[in-house]
Protein backbone atom coordinates (compact mmCIF):
# COMPACT_ATOMS: atom_id res chain seq x y z
CA UNK A 1 0.00 0.00 0.00
CA UNK A 2 1.11 3.50 -0.64
CA UNK A 3 1.91 6.37 1.70
CA UNK A 4 -1.00 8.49 0.49
CA UNK A 5 -3.34 5.50 0.31
CA UNK A 6 -2.49 4.56 3.90
CA UNK A 7 -3.07 8.17 4.98
CA UNK A 8 -6.50 8.20 3.35
CA UNK A 9 -7.39 4.88 5.01
CA UNK A 10 -6.34 6.17 8.44
CA UNK A 11 -8.47 9.29 7.97
CA UNK A 12 -11.51 7.17 7.15
CA UNK A 13 -10.81 4.85 10.10
CA UNK A 14 -11.16 7.83 12.46
CA UNK A 15 -14.86 7.84 11.53
CA UNK A 16 -15.42 4.31 12.90
CA UNK A 17 -18.06 4.17 15.62
CA UNK A 18 -16.72 1.00 17.26
CA UNK A 19 -13.17 -0.24 17.65
CA UNK A 20 -12.07 -3.10 15.41
CA UNK A 21 -11.39 -6.47 17.09
CA UNK A 22 -7.99 -6.54 18.80
CA UNK A 23 -7.27 -10.17 19.76
CA UNK A 24 -6.15 -12.63 17.12
CA UNK A 25 -9.08 -14.94 17.84
CA UNK A 26 -11.67 -12.18 17.50
CA UNK A 27 -10.02 -10.90 14.32
CA UNK A 28 -9.95 -14.39 12.83
CA UNK A 29 -13.61 -15.04 13.74
CA UNK A 30 -14.56 -11.73 12.11
CA UNK A 31 -12.72 -12.61 8.89
CA UNK A 32 -14.24 -16.11 8.83
CA UNK A 33 -17.70 -14.57 9.15
CA UNK A 34 -16.99 -11.95 6.44
CA UNK A 35 -15.45 -14.36 3.94
CA UNK A 36 -17.79 -17.27 4.67
CA UNK A 37 -15.39 -19.93 5.86
CA UNK A 38 -11.93 -20.81 7.07
CA UNK A 39 -10.54 -21.79 3.67
CA UNK A 40 -10.80 -18.31 2.04
CA UNK A 41 -9.27 -16.75 5.17
CA UNK A 42 -6.40 -19.24 5.07
CA UNK A 43 -5.73 -18.48 1.41
CA UNK A 44 -5.89 -14.72 1.98
CA UNK A 45 -3.52 -14.80 4.98
CA UNK A 46 -1.24 -17.45 3.42
CA UNK A 47 -1.57 -19.88 6.33
CA UNK A 48 -3.13 -23.34 6.65
CA UNK A 49 -6.85 -23.85 7.16
CA UNK A 50 -6.12 -25.78 10.35
CA UNK A 51 -4.21 -22.79 11.75
CA UNK A 52 -7.23 -20.56 11.09
CA UNK A 53 -9.45 -23.06 12.91
CA UNK A 54 -7.09 -23.08 15.89
CA UNK A 55 -7.18 -19.26 16.09
CA UNK A 56 -10.99 -19.32 15.89
CA UNK A 57 -11.13 -21.75 18.85
CA UNK A 58 -8.54 -19.66 20.78
CA UNK A 59 -6.09 -22.58 20.80
CA UNK A 60 -3.48 -20.17 19.42
CA UNK A 61 -3.56 -16.67 20.88
CA UNK A 62 -0.40 -14.87 19.78
CA UNK A 63 0.38 -14.75 16.05
CA UNK A 64 3.87 -14.14 14.74
CA UNK A 65 4.53 -10.47 13.84
CA UNK A 66 4.11 -10.75 10.06
CA UNK A 67 0.79 -12.63 10.42
CA UNK A 68 -0.40 -10.17 13.08
CA UNK A 69 0.21 -7.29 10.67
CA UNK A 70 -1.62 -8.99 7.79
CA UNK A 71 -4.49 -9.95 10.08
CA UNK A 72 -4.87 -6.43 11.45
CA UNK A 73 -4.68 -4.88 7.97
CA UNK A 74 -7.32 -7.24 6.52
CA UNK A 75 -9.72 -6.70 9.43
CA UNK A 76 -9.42 -2.91 9.25
CA UNK A 77 -9.92 -3.00 5.47
CA UNK A 78 -13.28 -4.71 5.98
CA UNK A 79 -14.42 -3.12 9.25
CA UNK A 80 -17.63 -1.06 9.16
CA UNK A 81 -17.98 -0.69 5.38
CA UNK A 82 -21.12 1.46 5.63
CA UNK A 83 -19.48 3.93 8.02
CA UNK A 84 -16.44 4.02 5.71
CA UNK A 85 -18.66 4.71 2.68
CA UNK A 86 -20.57 7.48 4.47
CA UNK A 87 -17.35 9.18 5.59
CA UNK A 88 -15.96 9.10 2.04
CA UNK A 89 -19.24 10.35 0.57
CA UNK A 90 -19.39 13.23 3.06
CA UNK A 91 -15.79 14.24 2.34
CA UNK A 92 -16.42 14.03 -1.41
CA UNK A 93 -19.68 15.99 -1.36
CA UNK A 94 -19.68 18.56 1.45
CA UNK A 95 -16.84 18.22 3.93
CA UNK A 96 -13.65 18.06 1.95
CA UNK A 97 -10.42 16.74 3.42
CA UNK A 98 -7.56 18.31 5.37
CA UNK A 99 -4.01 17.49 4.36
CA UNK A 100 -1.16 18.04 6.80
CA UNK A 101 2.22 17.47 5.19
CA UNK A 102 5.88 18.26 5.46
CA UNK A 103 7.41 17.74 2.06
CA UNK A 104 9.51 19.31 -0.65
CA UNK A 105 7.27 21.54 -2.77
CA UNK A 106 8.20 23.50 -5.83
CA UNK A 107 6.64 24.61 -9.06
CA UNK A 108 7.27 25.33 -12.70
CA UNK A 109 6.60 28.96 -13.57
CA UNK A 110 7.74 31.65 -16.02
CA UNK A 111 11.38 32.76 -15.97
CA UNK A 112 12.16 35.26 -13.25
CA UNK A 113 10.12 33.71 -10.47
CA UNK A 114 11.59 31.94 -7.44
CA UNK A 115 10.44 28.43 -8.19
CA UNK A 116 13.12 26.47 -6.34
CA UNK A 117 11.86 23.47 -4.39
CA UNK A 118 11.97 23.76 -0.62
CA UNK A 119 10.69 21.89 2.39
CA UNK A 120 7.35 23.28 3.51
CA UNK A 121 4.98 22.31 6.28
CA UNK A 122 1.41 22.82 5.12
CA UNK A 123 -1.97 22.21 6.66
CA UNK A 124 -4.53 22.89 3.95
CA UNK A 125 -8.26 22.20 3.71
CA UNK A 126 -8.95 20.72 0.29
CA UNK A 127 -12.44 21.20 -1.18
CA UNK A 128 -14.74 18.20 -1.73
CA UNK A 129 -13.88 17.92 -5.42
CA UNK A 130 -10.25 17.09 -4.59
CA UNK A 131 -11.29 14.66 -1.84
CA UNK A 132 -13.53 12.91 -4.36
CA UNK A 133 -10.67 12.65 -6.87
CA UNK A 134 -8.34 11.18 -4.24
CA UNK A 135 -10.87 8.61 -3.00
CA UNK A 136 -11.95 7.66 -6.54
CA UNK A 137 -8.36 7.14 -7.64
CA UNK A 138 -7.64 5.09 -4.52
CA UNK A 139 -10.67 2.84 -5.12
CA UNK A 140 -9.59 2.30 -8.73
CA UNK A 141 -6.21 1.08 -7.49
CA UNK A 142 -4.12 4.08 -8.51
CA UNK A 143 -0.42 3.94 -7.75
CA UNK A 144 1.22 6.09 -5.11
CA UNK A 145 2.72 8.25 -7.85
CA UNK A 146 -0.75 8.96 -9.30
CA UNK A 147 -2.19 9.77 -5.85
CA UNK A 148 0.78 12.07 -5.29
CA UNK A 149 0.05 13.84 -8.61
CA UNK A 150 -3.59 14.36 -7.62
CA UNK A 151 -2.52 15.75 -4.24
CA UNK A 152 -0.01 18.05 -5.98
CA UNK A 153 -2.72 19.35 -8.33
CA UNK A 154 -4.98 20.00 -5.34
CA UNK A 155 -2.21 21.86 -3.50
CA UNK A 156 -1.49 23.88 -6.66
CA UNK A 157 -5.08 25.05 -6.91
CA UNK A 158 -5.78 25.60 -3.21
CA UNK A 159 -2.43 26.71 -1.75
CA UNK A 160 -0.37 28.20 -4.58
CA UNK A 161 -3.15 29.66 -6.73
CA UNK A 162 -5.59 30.33 -3.87
CA UNK A 163 -8.58 29.27 -5.96
CA UNK A 164 -7.53 31.37 -8.98
CA UNK A 165 -6.76 34.62 -7.11
CA UNK A 166 -2.98 34.46 -7.64
CA UNK A 167 -0.19 32.70 -9.53
CA UNK A 168 -2.33 32.12 -12.59
CA UNK A 169 0.68 31.32 -14.77
CA UNK A 170 1.80 28.41 -12.59
CA UNK A 171 2.31 25.33 -14.72
CA UNK A 172 3.08 22.38 -12.48
CA UNK A 173 3.63 21.75 -8.77
CA UNK A 174 6.24 19.24 -7.61
CA UNK A 175 5.33 17.37 -4.42
CA UNK A 176 8.28 15.14 -3.44
CA UNK A 177 10.39 13.95 -0.49
CA UNK A 178 7.39 13.52 1.79
CA UNK A 179 8.55 13.47 5.41
CA UNK A 180 5.10 13.59 7.01
CA UNK A 181 1.63 13.14 5.58
CA UNK A 182 -1.68 12.96 7.39
CA UNK A 183 -5.26 13.37 6.25
CA UNK A 184 -8.31 14.27 8.29
CA UNK A 185 -11.96 14.38 7.31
Amino acid sequence: MSLIGNGLDKAVQKAFTRPAPKSAGAQMRYLVKQLGGTKPVALMLRISQRTVERYVKNQIKKPRPDLAGRLDREVKARWQPQIRAKAKAKAASTGGIIIDTRARLGYTAPIGSTDQDRIRHLTVALPPVHAARLFDAQEQGASDARLQEIAAEALKEVYFQDGGRRAGSLDEVRFTDIEHLEFDL
